[in-house]
């Protein structure tokens, strides 16, 4: 292409600070170096982390910032070294390596990769090095992804070469919480053919979660969300019952207890909030139950009983679903293309990037699943 080994002058949605509407500015892409790959962003939809980083993480050093990490694009150009991919190659940018070739990579036990936070400054949930300045300054690219850009240079490792004939506004969905949430049924929890399953908050992760595990044949799947206006979203992905908390003057967990004869086998919590993770434990029956928490935060600790565990459930947590990023992402673009996966149900409003403002408040007061913006021309 003409623009191999030049700056790229384009479009980004930048946040200056933290809790402040981002502004739409002229940046400066830097050519891809060694092992880098830089990418035409198409299509980018707004996760629940990018607006946990702007309005609450409140992470000293982490701005100005491009956000963005659930997009996809095509391959613009490649840096020396780099041979997996080639420009005109669809593709999926990932916040989660994969190198292969490190002993996490090779294990079957995980889906971490050695290398992979050695990238990303977890701090500041931003990348070590980055190839966009904005006004002369140097802009933190959120993940090491940066989608709300029309170009960005992500490292090869944290790229997914995906079907040539995928909707790149569709599959975007898949670059984190769909496979976020259905592998942490799938994968994670490995839900059981004829188990009940409580899912806790009904955004895409949960929504996505509920899809695994009516792929993985659980008879009963509890959603559970203070919105009712998500149900019936949750029961066409497969939710057999819905359940608001504030209908109920007793906790959830024993609202679910009784429903479920002691308690459901699966639960999942993809809200982020510590409150709600103890009240998953606490919903999955106590000799068996198995409950994963999906949605992030690092700002509280979270505190149990230990008779909770003792008693013979498991608690434990997932990244990416327990996926291999680039693998993963393949598959889920197989299953998608396949008609196996529903993306199109999670997609309830179609903007631009020049929207980007009104996306955020939007989700902000749970109006909106996800907001497919469109970054650039095909």
């Amino acid at each position: 292409m003409a623009t191999a080994g030049k700056v790229i002058k384009c479009k980004a949605a930048v946040a200056w600070e933290p809790n402040k509407p981002v502004v739409i500015e002229e940046i400066e892409v830097a050519p891809p170096q060694a092992n880098e790959v830089r990418i035409k962003i198409v299509a980018t939809a707004v996760c629940h982390t990018d607006l946990y980083h702007l309005l609450e993480s409140m992470a000293i050093g982490g701005f100005p910032t491009v956000l963005g990490h659930e997009g996809a694009g095509i391959v613009e150009s490649v840096g020396p070294g780099v041979t997996e991919f080639q420009p005109g190659d669809k593709v999926i940018p990932v916040t989660l390596s994969q190198c292969r070739k490190c002993r996490f990579c090779q294990s079957p036990r995980t889906n971490q990769c050695e290398v992979a936070w050695t990238r990303i400054r977890q701090e500041i949930m931003s990348s070590v090095v980055s190839r966009m300045t904005c006004k002369g300054k140097r802009v933190n690219q959120f993940m090491g992804t940066s989608t709300f850009s029309e170009y960005t240079v992500v490292d090869e490792i944290a790229v997914a070469k995906i079907d040539p004939d995928a909707p790149l506004d569709k599959v975007c969905l898949i670059g984190c919480g769909v496979c976020t949430g259905y592998g942490a049924a799938v994968n994670n929890a490995k839900v059981e053919p004829g188990s009940s399953c409580a899912v806790f908050g009904l955004g895409a992760v949960g929504l996505a979660t509920v899809m695994g595990c009516k792929a993985a044949g659980a008879k009963r799947i509890i959603a559970v969300d203070v919105n009712p206006d998500k149900f019936g979203k949750a029961k066409v992905l497969g939710a057999t019952e819905c359940v608001n908390p504030k209908d109920h003057d007793k906790p959830i967990s024993e609202v679910l207890a009784e429903m479920t004869n002691g308690g459901v086998d699966f639960s999942f919590e993809c809200v982020g909030n510590v409150e709600v993770m103890r009240s998953a434990l606490e919903s999955c029956i106590a000799s068996w139950g198995v409950s994963v928490i999906v949605g992030w935060t690092d700002m509280y600790d979270v505190a149990i009983p230990p008779g909770h565990l003792i008693a013979g459930r498991t608690w434990k947590g997932t990244v990416f679903g327990g996926f291999k990023s680039k693998d993963g992402v393949a598959e889920m673009v197989k299953a998608y293309m396949d008609k196996k996966l529903n993306l199109d149900e999670l997609i309830t409003h179609n903007v631009t990037l020049d929207q980007i403002n009104d996306v955020i408040e939007l989700m902000r007061h749970g109006k909106c699943i996800r907001a497919v913006m469109s970054v650039s021309p095909q």
